[in-house]
């Protein structure tokens, strides 16, 4: 049997669980099952292992779910779709990471020893595992020459260690992933490499004495800031590195990205909220609670549809015109912000758009959004108006074409061109930030003036 299990290639077992899929391989034999870490978003590169919700020996039937993986832009569940049970763990809770493919857990049949289970063999060695492993002895005359090439990436542990030392991370040669120096090779490195005991200037004879160190003016910053030490108070300057989550660090590509690539452009205008304060008070009659931001997005909605030479998006080859309207709303979570989408805003009413805000941003919040319901969106909206902000521009969420920024309502004094006298309007202003080259000045205005149009008379939305 084990004959023939050699002579067979692998079975591979696609796992399908709410529109996300994981790969299963799993030999003829007895052989575990492996499960690997899968690609739960297109932009996906690595994951991290949040919980697992199964333990070593315990049975998982299909749909049971197995871990919770949080990707670039939430966490995950991952569910399996396979009877069996959990035979190992490798990958503990917490590990950060961690590179799509990367076994991550074992399985194995119902009926079998789990506690027997036998790591399989690697399919490949790494090539930094390669090059870690060529110099075993090393020469104590010639020094290390740097084993790296473009940016450094160090674990916190092998920064700290290399600092503290002040051995050069060039020097170091990584294993981890994606070209990651982790501590045991900062620990390698520190064995190698003889630490300096003392520059060559303090070592140095002079003739004269050395004079002691001029005591730096107060106020004054070190040109160097000292290691904090962990456990005791941080002196002046010292600084603390804040590992990123991925989510974290995706926003900050994306965001260099819509800076550094897209031409944004800027166009304000206030809007008297003045009508749809007061539906909101009719309504409220009615027990039915709706916000204004749910008629802000009504209003752009509805607004995109009128106007679809402004509802594209920027890909490879030019503009694409997009034949329906999904708003994109930013959600602040302890996470970073995420922007879930309400789909064919157009189509639906003010109290529908309240309930799927309410039921997305509860989500978002959860870490509970499924990919579908954060990508794919055409224009966004960002509302910083319940802290008080009066206005603020946004960056684009790419490859979308605008983003509109909404700050608080405010009460001014106004002429009435009626009567010519001074009444109260309550106003309150957006920016829209466009991309020059999808939505020119001249777009971007009238954009703005029918968005002001449709929200400052609320029942044109309704026959729009």
């Amino acid at each position: 049997m084990s004959a023939l299990c050699e002579q067979l290639t692998e079975h591979i077992v696609l796992h399908v669980t709410k529109g996300y899929s994981f790969k299963v391989v799993q030999c003829l034999n007895n052989i575990p099952v492996k499960v690997q870490m899968p690609a739960l978003s297109p932009t996906m590169e690595e994951g991290s292992i949040v919980k697992w919700l199964k333990k070593e020996g315990e049975a998982v039937a299909a749909g049971d779910a197995l871990c919770e993986i949080e990707t670039d832009k939430a966490v995950v569940t991952m569910e399996s779709n396979e009877d069996g049970i959990m035979a190992k763990i490798l990958m503990e809770e917490g590990s950060r990471n961690v590179p799509l493919g990367t076994l991550i857990a074992l399985m194995v049949d119902e009926g079998q020893d789990w506690k027997q289970v036998e790591m399989p063999p690697l399919d490949a060695a790494p090539p930094a595992a390669d090059a870690a492993a060529a110099p075993v002895v090393p020469s104590p005359v010639p020094p290390p020459k740097p084993a790296t090439s473009g940016p450094l990436r160090l674990s916190p542990a092998a920064r700290h260690i290399l600092d503290s030392h002040g051995i050069d991370p060039k020097l170091a040669t990584p294993t981890g992933p994606r070209g990651l120096i982790t501590k045991e090779d900062a620990l390698i490195l520190l064995k190698t490499s003889p630490v300096p005991k003392a520059t060559p200037a303090m070592a140095a004879p002079s003739s004269a004495p050395t004079p002691a160190a001029t005591p730096l003016p107060p106020g004054s910053r070190p040109n160097i800031p000292p290691l904090s030490i962990p456990g005791k108070p941080g002196a002046p300057g010292t600084f603390t590195e804040i590992p990123a989550s991925n989510v974290r660090r995706v926003i900050a590509q994306r965001l260099t990205q819509s800076k550094t690539t897209i031409p944004h452009a800027y166009a304000s205008v206030d809007c008297d909220m003045a009508a749809v304060m007061h539906l909101r008070k009719d309504l409220a009659k009615e027990q039915i609670k709706v916000s204004v931001n749910d008629f802000i997005i009504k209003a752009a909605a509805v607004t995109l549809k009128e106007m679809p030479e402004v509802n594209v998006t920027w890909s490879g080859d030019g503009p694409r015109a997009l034949d329906s309207v999904h708003i994109s709303i930013a959600v602040a979570t302890d996470r970073g912000l995420i922007t879930p989408i309400i789909k064919d805003a157009a189509d639906k009413g003010v109290q529908e758009i309240s309930a799927n805000a309410k039921a997305l941003a509860q989500k978002a919040r959860d870490g509970k959004l499924l990919p579908e319901e954060y990508q794919g969106g055409s224009f966004s909206i960002s509302n910083l108006g319940m802290f008080g902000i009066s206005g603020f521009s946004a960056v684009i969420n790419p490859p979308q074409a605008c983003i509109l920024a909404i700050g608080t309502s405010r009460s001014e004094l106004r002429l009435c061109e009626d009567d010519q006298t001074l009444c109260t309007q309550q106003l309150m202003t957006v920016t829209l930030s466009s991309d020059g080259r999808l939505v020119d000045d001249e777009l971007a205005s009238r954009f703005l003036d029918k968005f002001r149009g449709n929200l400052e008379k609320p029942q044109r939305m309704a026959l729009a």
